[in-house]
């Protein structure tokens, strides 16, 4: 089995889009290989914040050296549709052999930061609440840094202030950088760092670049924060190879991601692929209709709607299928177990698709 690493490069990127059916992939790879995936955040590149990494992180006091090439390549070269989503994401990859009807198997092996900072961002009243930003804004974007304080990693940003917009534009007008938050400094708080990829999928049946922004059955924009190094994600393949790409990184974030976005930091991924056939998961997991996630564990549903409430049904049901069609339950023993036992939380509320994932303890059903 190989090792194929995948940059964040103007070639083998897209902006704000998901690759369509028919797309030529970047690189193919065998069900076993890892890809060692280079993923870049896209906060910092956005039009709103100048599409100049390099001067806004300055700005924001981090040293020209820590801001990544390749960022400023992709800021500088990549097309970004307008009207499209914010992220960058890396792919589509082949695996070869995958058919429409099998599943992918990705064990996620290795998250490690390949920067110390990264962004909050509220824009376009696109959050939970519609009337943030406040006072007319369109975007306020966050900065944080990632710092080790008690042996222990965790993002640090300042309770009040200026924005990193702000700082920006200070910033060209000649003014200094702002300086980097303090851990020890009152008008700052600190936060628990656990890091993840927002955006893990594989390409839809449609011809058509569909935005990166709402998760479907595809995967996608899922933005589940257990989807952490150790556990494995099970991806329906819809075309011929796959077509995986992965992106939207973070070192942080809360259930329901009510701002809009999480603490977003690129990170450099350790994936490893696998395929399994459709009628061997189907006899292990059930007739499931989109991703499952495997931790050490739970295994954990997930369900998609315009509505959050339609998303709870969705989970409700892809729950039932999992127990009654892979663990021996019947329908009505399966929904009360499920009452009692499973925690169903928000993934997210603001991308489009509302996302609620579903807990069930793998040794309560013996998996």
């Amino acid at each position: 089995m190989s090792i194929i690493h995948l940059p964040s490069h103007p070639d083998t990127v897209r902006w704000g889009t998901l690759p369509a059916r028919g797309d030529r992939p970047v690189v193919a790879i065998d069900a076993g290989d890892t890809l060692r995936i280079d993923t870049l955040s896209h906060e910092g590149l956005l039009e709103e914040q100048g599409k100049d990494p390099l001067g806004f992180f300055q700005a924001q006091g981090v040293a020209a050296s820590d801001i990544l090439a390749d960022a400023a390549a992709i800021a500088a070269e990549s097309d970004h549709p307008h009207g499209s989503g914010p992220h960058v994401v890396n792919g589509p990859v082949e695996v070869r052999g995958a058919k429409p009807g099998d599943w992918l198997a990705i064990d996620i092996l290795r998250l490690s930061p390949r920067v110390d900072y990264g962004i909050i961002s509220n824009r376009h009243g696109k959050g939970v609440l519609p009337s943030m930003p406040e006072a007319g804004r369109r975007t306020v974007s966050i900065f944080a840094r990632r710092m080790r304080v008690n042996g222990k990693a965790v993002g640090v940003m300042r309770k009040t202030g200026p924005d990193a917009i702000d700082a920006y534009h200070t910033y060209l007008a000649g003014g200094a950088p702002a300086s980097l938050p303090e851990p020890d400094d009152p008008d700052t708080v600190a936060f628990p760092l656990c890091p993840f990829l927002g955006i893990i999928g594989v390409t839809p049946d449609t011809g058509e670049h569909l935005s990166t922004v709402p998760p479907g059955d595809f995967g996608g924009n899922l933005d589940i924060n257990l989807m952490v190094e150790g556990t494995r994600l099970y991806l329906p393949v819809f075309v011929d190879g796959a077509g995986l790409y992965a992106g939207d990184p973070h070192f942080a974030q809360g259930d329901g991601e009510v701002a809009l976005t999480a603490l977003e930091a690129s990170l450099e991924a350790d994936l490893r692929v696998g395929v399994i056939a459709g009628p061997d998961f189907t006899r292990r997991f059930g007739a499931l209709q989109g991703p499952l996630l495997e931790t050490p564990d739970y295994l954990v549903t997930t369900g998609r709607a315009l509505r959050l409430d339609d998303a709870l049904e969705h989970c409700v049901e892809e729950s039932l299928r999992l127990l009654v069609d892979g663990c021996g339950f019947d329908r009505a023993h399966a929904y009360a177990y499920l009452s009692a036992a499973a925690d169903f939380d928000i993934s997210e509320a603001v991308d489009i698709q509302r996302g609620v994932h579903a807990a069930i303890r793998r040794a309560d059903i013996g998996r």
